[in-house]
């Protein structure tokens, strides 16, 4: 099982390493140190790229990948909270429900094209009763998942946060039906006593063609 069982996680500190460290280099958020690492490690985000970042408020991961697309790039925020707007121009936010049923239309008004990248960082609201947390977290990320598949070229890249347990190794496999290679990240700014991880999809397959219809 991957990821720190509480019992054994440091303690939570709101203002910790990261957060200094964040603050000291102007990024919006701790949180941008886990996606940086990620991308060093995998070749998930390319210079030129198209990335939709599900569950981007406060703005730390837009940084960073707006920073790494360049400017030849182009970068998706979406939240259901409000994202303090960027200077860049090839960086696009806009105040999203993934869940509501007018998501997928309203997210194809921003950008038709298809997505070199998505990446979420979404998260539910925790309820402190596990089963369900679970069940919330694995309900976001599997439509991050299902917006990928469906908008992904093939080749693109798939991250997303989620916690672990429930029906992770379900969850797992079906991102590996998906994706050539399929990876597990705690990223080392995750915090101590966290049982968040990242599940990285690598190389989109390309659709099987439709079957020809019997004459």
């Amino acid at each position: 099982m991957v990821g720190t069982p509480p019992t054994m996680g440091k303690p939570y500190r709101p203002k910790d390493h990261y957060f200094q460290k964040a603050k000291q280099e102007g990024l919006r958020a701790r949180s941008a140190f886990k996606v940086d690492e990620i991308l060093r490690r995998f070749p998930v985000v390319k210079k030129g790229g198209v990335v939709l970042d599900l569950g981007a408020a406060p703005g730390g991961f837009l940084q960073i990948l707006a920073d790494t697309v360049g400017l030849s790039g182009r970068v998706i925020g979406v939240d259901i909270v409000a994202i303090r707007p960027f200077p860049q121009k090839h960086v696009t936010t806009a105040v999203l429900d993934v869940l509501a049923d007018d998501f997928d239309a309203r997210l194809r008004a921003l950008y038709e094209g298809p997505l070199d990248a998505v990446i979420s960082d979404m998260a539910p609201k925790t309820s402190g009763i596990k089963a369900t947390d679970e069940a919330r977290s694995l309900r976001l990320a599997g439509k991050a998942l299902e917006v990928a598949v469906e908008r992904g070229r093939p080749g693109s890249s798939f991250v997303a946060k989620l916690f672990m347990g429930g029906d992770f190794e379900a969850f797992r496999d079906q991102v590996r039906a998906s994706y050539d290679e399929v990876k597990v990240v705690r990223p080392e700014a995750t915090r101590g006593a966290s049982m968040e991880v990242y599940l990285v999809g690598l190389r989109l397959k390309a659709a099987a063609p439709p079957s020809a219809a019997a004459p």
